[in-house]
This record gives structure tokens, sequence and C-alpha cells, in this order.
């Protein structure tokens, strides 16, 4: 019986071929972990904000269920909301303590309503409506754009992101606007708690629902 045996040269030529390959694979590794975007704890990655951007300006008709705390240096209280949200209309519901009960507030073209136990009012503004009638406002003309993340585009503004890219903090009107939580919606990103300051007053904004 023949045996052939490999020869030293044979032998180092081969152990160095095995320490390139192994090499090679340690940096396509490497390689492959330094081009996984960065991801937080909810799923987030780095890019998705930049990505989806379109697709949420194009969100504008939704409706919305949550919670809004309102915190000023008299008062803490709460509401539920149930917003709906078209182009041209919109119609929320506000009950529990500092809704008075329960309250409607709509807007049609223009023109808004506010329907409480008292009756039916109008005024030219929706913040006007609701400081004249429930003695406290939101900032309703700004607030389809701030609850999806995006600013306003009726006036000038500040924004800063996190380190995937999402809004951190929004500044324009006077309001000082921080996300805290995000969800992911029918493959899209919306914020989930946000908590919006001007001056002394504090509105906590915390989102149980959307729906498209």
């Amino acid at each position: 019986m023949l045996t052939i045996r490999p020869t030293a040269k044979q032998l180092t030529g081969t152990a160095s071929t095995s320490r390139l390959w192994l090499a090679a694979m340690a940096l396509l590794l490497l390689a492959g972990c330094a081009s996984q975007a960065p991801i937080d704890d909810g799923g987030r990655q780095a890019g998705q904000w930049e990505r989806q951007q379109a697709e949420v300006e194009a969100f504008d008709t939704w409706t919305m269920i949550g919670k809004a705390g309102l915190r000023t240096p008299q008062e803490n209280q709460s509401a539920n909301l149930d917003w709906n949200q078209h182009p041209h209309y919109f119609r929320m519901l506000i009950s529990g303590p500092f809704g008075g009960g329960r309250s409607v507030l709509e807007g049609r073209e223009g023109r808004f309503s506010l329907t409480t136990g008292e009756g039916r009012f109008e005024a030219e503004t929706p913040e006007a409506l609701m400081e004249e009638q429930l003695g406290w406002s939101l900032p309703v003309s700004a607030m389809p754009d701030w609850v999806r993340g995006l600013p306003g585009d009726h006036a000038s503004y500040q924004m800063e992101t996190d380190e995937l890219g999402f809004p951190r903090n929004l500044q324009q009107d006077g309001w000082e606007i921080d996300y805290r939580d995000w969800e992911e919606v029918e493959g899209m990103w919306l914020p989930r708690r946000l908590v919006m300051n001007y001056d002394d007053v504090r509105i906590t904004l915390v989102v149980n629902q959307w729906r498209s």
C-alpha cells in the first residue's frame, strides 16, 4: 500500500491558507456588524425616520385615542382624548376632569365650535374657544403635525434629533415639544408619548392607539 505524506512545505502552505481564510471570515463578520444600523430597545433603527418622513407627512387622516395631562401652577388634571383628524376637518372628544365632563371640539374650513354641557360655542380659533369656555387651551392648530413628529409649516422652528435620527426636541410657536417614546403603526413609527411646555403650562400626551 502506497502512503503519501505531505512535505513540511506543503503543511506550512496549508496552515497559511487556513489562517488567511479565517482572517478573511473574521473581516467579513466585522464588516457585517459594522454595516448594521444602530437599533434601540424598542426596535427603532438609524435611518428609519428619514426614509419614512414622506409617508408620515402623507398620513393626514387618522384617529388617535389617548390621554392628556395638564399641569399648571394652579392645577394638575387629566382627560381622555378621542381625536379624529382629516385634511379639512377634525373632531376632538375630550372627556374627564379638565374636559369639564365631556366636550366636543370641531373644526371645518376655518369654523370652530365647542359643545359642552352648557351649550354650543364658536370662536375664530380653537385655542381662543377652549380658553374662553374651559379656562385652558391645547395648541390645536399645530398639534396635528406635532403629534406625528413633524414641525408645522406655518412658522420657523428648531429641531433636535436623537442618535437614531428621530425627533427628540421641537421648538415652535413658543412651545417646546419633547418626544419621549415611539411605537410602530402599520410599518411606520409614530410618537407614543410627548411632553409639551409653554411657560408654566405642561401638557403630557400619551397615545394608546393610532388608527388610519
